[in-house]
């Protein structure tokens, strides 16, 4: 049975019914604390309502961010391309972006088009060295438990510098929580079950299962492993599903500006993107759920405010 963690400052607590039961580790860190399953397995005791902690990010810093790009049918579709020929990419994020579960997002000056993205985030356990082939059968093997992830996006700096690192390393681009869920091996079968829902002020913008993945955890992993090590407590970004606020042009649009002198075709589209109404503006909420249908399996529920630097 999966064991539900959170942090607070200072203090690791395991999560059961509603009430946080502390865990008697000296760990500071994800990895120590993966390394101490004992103690997060003999915590015992009264506890205490959730709704009194405030709680950080249950992955420490700093670690390694990784993440996948395009990485479900529909948000390859959204995006213009063909979900059966996207090759499993990936890009870094800045530890330095992520933040707790209930942190406010802080949307910086310069930015106008600030998008959302709901992801798995894969906790790693155990050393992936360079070289590694993961199998489905493999995957306790690395990986410890699971997180909800927010890949928040500056879509006017990612697009016309045609790179993603600043784009979403920005402080609190990445909110992560509230829980860690460390799965039992068996568990890891119904990954495919797990559902990511995103609503901004309760409506509903994205809403996928797992199943709509164009490669699968041990494929990226794998596919990551050619080149990149992990260690215990790095977090891999598994791809969002269709929803986002940024779409691909319909064809005859995009076909219209890639005539145009780049400075000219950027300005339009941008003006044009800012008159849709689905990215994150001062004042939103972003709402986030992972968990299977029956509840077995649980990430929680992410709440982000948005406001402006």
């Amino acid at each position: 049975m999966s064991v539900n963690v959170l942090r607070t400052a200072g203090s690791w607590w395991v999560e059961r019914d509603g009430q946080a039961v502390a865990v008697d580790t000296a760990a500071e860190t994800t990895a120590e604390l993966l390394a101490d399953r004992d103690a997060v397995s003999a915590a015992a005791g009264e506890g205490v309502p959730v709704e009194e902690l405030e709680l950080l990010s249950p992955v420490t810093t700093p670690c390694r961010v990784v993440a996948q790009m395009v990485n479900y049918r529909s948000h390859a579709k959204d995006s213009g391309f063909d979900p059966d020929r996207v090759p499993i990419t990936f890009f870094r994020k800045a530890s330095g972006s992520v933040a707790g579960p209930h942190d406010t997002i802080v949307k910086p000056r310069h930015v106008r088009l600030l998008d959302y993205e709901i992801e798995l985030g894969l906790v790693m356990g155990a050393d992936l060295p360079v070289g590694a082939t993961v199998t489905d059968a493999e995957l306790p093997d690395y990986v410890a438990g699971l997180v909800i992830a927010n890949d928040v996006s500056a879509r006017d700096v990612q697009l016309p510098k045609t790179q993603f690192y600043e784009s979403k390393s920005y402080p609190t681009f990445t909110p992560l929580g509230p829980r860690l869920v460390l799965l039992e091996p068996a568990e890891f079968g119904r990954l495919l079950d797990l559902r990511l829902r995103l609503s901004v002020n309760q409506v509903p913008r994205q809403d996928r299962t797992l199943a709509d993945m164009i490669a699968g955890p041990a494929a990226a992993l794998t596919a990551l492993a050619g080149f990149q090590a992990l260690r215990p407590g790095d977090v891999l970004l598994t791809g969002t599903p269709g929803g986002t606020a940024l779409k691909a042009p319909p064809k005859p649009v995009e076909l219209l500006g890639a005539l145009l002198p780049a400075e000219l075709k950027w300005r339009l589209f941008f003006d044009r993107q800012a008159r849709v109404p689905a990215y994150l503006r001062e004042g939103d909420v972003v709402s986030a759920r992972i968990a299977t249908g029956d509840g077995a399996i649980d990430l929680g529920c992410q709440r982000t405010p948005v406001a402006h630097a």
